[in-house]
């Protein structure tokens, strides 16, 4: 479907994983955030779940590295997300960043600016903050003990609405089933790095168009961040006031809204 593949690149000693899809000629890197799942394999159900986006662009998504160190930082993160643009010959791309894939995405565009043409921003912080440190804190204290049913229960709870899990709570036991133990201990690492987030003093050096996006009532990242963030780069904005982590799956609009921007 749209033309999805898997792939894998391989630079430095470090082994990613990546997919495309799309028809289009302008280049668009998605990148996702925090996940107890890799994105190897799953080609096709990107783009179908992004399809919005494959008419206009060839869309690339691309994994954390494969072996992820203690210490591995959301700088590194944006730095081996620049070599592997560059290896593929990815200049000026649409950035679309959610969540960790924000923060990874906010460095891309100070680091490399090069590489970016346009930069989205959803549901994402430029510092980590109070809420953040919480609730991502206690994930990490869950995997490394290896709870991976509570881990799930906390994670859906503060992510998605309340009238979202009424309609889909079933889907909290099929996660927990489908979560690999020996994943666990990369989340804690991929985690950590967001502990350690702040680009606040650096966000004045982005100078392609922004868009920010996310929702008012965000219990991951904090509900003011979407609009503490807009602020500090003088940028458009759209806030979902009654969402929160999950407005990027529970806004219908929300992919529509991404794409309005990019092609504006």
């Amino acid at each position: 479907m749209y033309k999805a593949r898997n792939k894998r690149l391989t630079f430095n000693g470090s082994k990613i994983d990546y997919l495309t899809f799309g028809n289009g000629n302008k280049p668009l890197v998605l990148i996702l955030g925090l996940s107890t799942q890799r994105l190897k394999g799953k080609a096709f159900s990107m783009s179908y779940i992004y399809r919005i986006f494959a008419k206009a662009y060839k869309v690339y998504m691309f994994d954390r590295r494969d072996q992820a160190e203690t210490g591995y930082s959301i700088a590194d993160m944006a730095d081996e997300l620049a070599q592997a643009m560059k290896y593929l010959n990815l200049e000026k791309a649409d950035i679309i960043g959610l969540s960790q894939g924000g923060m990874i995405a906010q460095l891309l565009a100070i680091r490399y600016p090069e590489l970016v043409h346009k930069l989205v921003l959803g549901i994402t912080l430029s510092k980590v903050n109070d809420t953040a440190l919480s609730t991502i804190g206690n994930w990490i204290k869950l995997a490394k003990t290896k709870d991976k049913e509570q881990l799930i229960l906390d994670a859906v709870n503060k992510v998605f609405s309340e009238s979202w899990l009424r309609r889909y709570r079933w889907l909290i036991f099929l996660l927990s089933k489908l979560m690999k133990p020996k994943e666990l201990d990369r989340f804690v690492i991929l985690a950590d790095s967001i502990l350690h987030f702040d680009a606040g003093d650096k966000l004045k050096e982005i100078a392609c168009p922004v868009f920010v996006i996310g929702g008012g009532k965000d219990k991951v990242v904090g509900a003011q961040s979407s609009a503490d963030l807009a602020q500090a780069l003088n940028c458009a904005c759209h806030i979902y006031p009654n969402l929160g982590h999950s407005a990027y799956v529970e806004a219908k609009d929300f992919n529509q809204r991404i794409l309005t921007f990019l092609q504006s």
